[in-house]
């Protein structure tokens, strides 16, 4: 398989495990509402318990299928979904991370913070898998600059579909 070809079906499941929740989130805030020492919310109304397991299970699932498709890159269905879960689970948590440095800097909800939005859950998403599978460093590079391009074009997406109130 082409290197970048499988950058970009390694990151897949991350990837639609970033983007499921706006989608599928709502309901209760992880946080349950409550703010941090210094009287901020901890991640705010954007972070739901609903968002973060459903985004759990699309990006599993989105490995399941992976297999089914190219067994051979995985070895295993068990491998494929450990790296899957590992991903999807890194992806949400640096999210979360995000959302939590966002609301120290007093930033409001949904506004951008370049670089902390499309790398934050990728390195999470990375750092979580690596002692499944990882990539070649060089992949990881490609992922690092294509990631921005494809998480810009997916909120640009979803705001147009009426999914998110902002295009970023």
């Amino acid at each position: 398989m082409n290197q970048l070809l499988e950058a970009f079906w390694y990151i897949l499941p991350a990837y639609f495990a970033n983007s499921s929740p706006v989608v599928l989130g709502g309901g209760t805030p992880i946080d349950f509402g409550k703010k941090w020492r210094d009287g901020r919310r901890i991640l705010g109304d954007g972070k739901t318990w609903r968002g973060f397991f459903g985004g759990l299970i699309v990006g599993t699932i989105i490995g399941i299928v992976q297999y089914f498709l190219l067994p051979e890159y995985y070895g295993s269905l068990g491998i494929a979904i450990e790296l899957a879960f590992l991903l999807s689970l890194g992806t949400l948590v640096g999210d979360l991370i995000g959302s939590f440095i966002k609301r120290r800097l007093n930033m409001p909800r949904g506004y951008p913070a370049v670089g902390l939005d499309q790398w934050g859950f990728l390195i999470a998403a990375l750092c979580f898998a690596y002692p499944v599978k990882t990539i070649p460093t060089g992949e990881v590079l490609f992922l690092l600059v294509i990631t921005p391009l494809i998480h810009w074009g997916a909120n640009i997406f979803a705001y147009k579909m009426g999914w998110k109130k902002v295009p970023w």
